[in-house]
């Protein structure tokens, strides 16, 4: 099981592109090592259209908690 968990941040249509640009940086210099971010256009022309920035994050510690039970505490016991 993956250590990583891939995070969305969504940039509204109407936005200035010092707005956009100012987010894009933060946002880049707030990623962890390894995050491999992708950015696509996403919507319609009904909904409006928004950049979507995903990338992966570590886990938290709440969240490896709660995955804890469904780990086998010996992997070899789960013969076919």
């Amino acid at each position: 099981m993956s250590n990583f968990v891939k995070e969305f941040v969504e940039i509204a249509d109407h936005t200035s592109l010092d707005d956009v640009i100012d987010a894009l940086t933060t946002l880049r210099h707030a990623l962890p090592d390894g995050a491999r971010p992708e950015m696509r256009l996403r919507g319609d022309d009904i909904f409006g259209r928004h950049l979507s920035i995903c990338y992966l994050r570590p886990k938290q510690n709440d969240e490896l908690t709660g995955e804890r039970p469904y780990h086998p505490q010996n992997p070899d016991s789960l013969a076919a």
